[in-house]
């Protein structure tokens, strides 16, 4: 297998979690015979010291030029002055656009070794497994008009869907919930926004092309309080842009840390692959920081992008294994016996010795 990834690590954290990421990328391939390489490019602040800009035009013709892109994490306080087109958190939108991806993949899943670290809980966490499917290229994100008169203190961003933007993100969520538990759960304002009334029917019409796939909307509201008492009840969640962001970042508490969730954004020309934390400039270059979320995103790089599934679960079966052995880094420390405080880079080697038990273990059975 051949897979060219572009590595976009940008600030803060960004760089460290990017690191252990590849290696695991780096590890697969040698593991399996495989042939991967790997481009750098700038995004974010460090794009915008280096170039004047936070997404080179060299870093999208890379992009573009590879088979996914692997991005660690954008922002940085000292460019909080700039005008947000301008800030590092530009680049990211950017490179979305310029990509095309339009659905965004956020699993968050309940771990049993991860229950205390968690304030649900246990046996409301164990066990969960949801799929966000969030919209990622419409919404009050993009939508215009947009403006900030200061003058006169007024505001304005516009909540834009059409038919179309909907009904390839809903085929998207039904696709997936047909090859895991069978349910959609779609999450909009209908009860208030015209916006969302358009959502609503056009999933309503999609669910039809999909009989074996159970469908239930919800009110964004009511969803936020229901992730958190009834997590279970959910399979392929499916929303839109704003409100996606908000609840998929909600539900790290299911996980204990948003440093454990990874995502993939897929449709468009080129995968873009990140976790969901942000670039924690606090943290940067002590060793604080969770790797794990930007691990489990390179197993989804392995799963979308190289069609390498075994392999994918491979690295995931490792990121458990290690998290069962104890081992924590400060984000995820929290209760728990027998922890182990870790460090970014250690916590990447434990995946990695994990990682090529399993890989040695799954080619020995081949070769009986």
């Amino acid at each position: 297998m051949r897979l060219k990834v572009a590595v976009l690590a940008g600030d803060g954290i960004g760089p460290e979690v990017t690191r252990e990421a590849t290696n695991i990328l780096r590890a697969v391939a040698e593991l399996g015979g495989h042939d991967f390489t790997f481009v750098e490019g700038l995004i974010g602040g460090v794009a915008i010291t280096e170039t004047g800009t936070p997404l080179p035009t060299a870093t999208v013709d890379a992009s573009l030029d590879s088979d996914a892109v692997l991005l660690g994490a954008v922002g940085d306080n000292k460019f909080n002055s700039l005008t947000p087109d301008k800030r590092p958190e530009a680049g990211l939108l950017q490179i979305r656009q310029a990509l095309g991806g339009f659905a965004n993949l956020r699993p968050s899943v309940g771990y049993k070794a991860l229950s205390a670290s968690s304030p649900l809980r246990p046996e409301v966490t164990e066990g969960v497994d949801i799929l966000f499917v969030r919209e990622l290229l419409g919404g009050l994100y993009f939508g215009a008009p947009r403006w900030w008169n200061k003058e006169s203190n007024e505001a304005i961003n516009t909540m834009r869907y059409t038919r179309d933007e909907v009904v390839r993100v809903a085929r998207v969520a039904f696709e997936l919930a047909s090859k895991r538990r069978k349910k959609v759960t779609s999450v909009d304002k209908a009860n208030v926004l015209e916006v969302s009334q358009l959502w609503r029917a056009t999933v309503t019409e999609i669910a039809k092309d999909y009989p074996d796939v159970t469908l239930e909307h919800q009110l964004v509201d009511s969803m936020a309080m229901h992730i958190m008492n009834v997590p279970r009840n959910f399979d392929v969640v499916l929303t839109e842009n704003l409100f996606g962001d908000i609840l998929s970042d909600e539900a790290g508490v299911i996980t204990g840390s948003l440093g454990m969730l990874p995502s993939a954004t897929v449709g468009g020309a080129v995968n873009l692959y990140e976790p969901v934390h942000g670039s924690a400039p606090d943290i940067a270059g002590t060793g604080k920081a969770n790797p794990l979320g930007a691990i489990l995103t390179a197993a989804m790089v392995l799963r979308h992008s190289a069609g390498l599934e075994q392999d994918a679960r491979a690295v995931e079966q490792a990121v458990f294994k290690v998290l069962e052995a104890g081992y924590r880094t400060a984000d995820i420390a929290r209760g728990g016996e027998n922890i182990q405080l870790v460090s970014t880079q250690e916590m990447g080697k434990h995946v990695h010795q994990a990682l090529a038990e399993s890989i040695d273990r799954r080619q020995a059975l081949h070769a009986v």
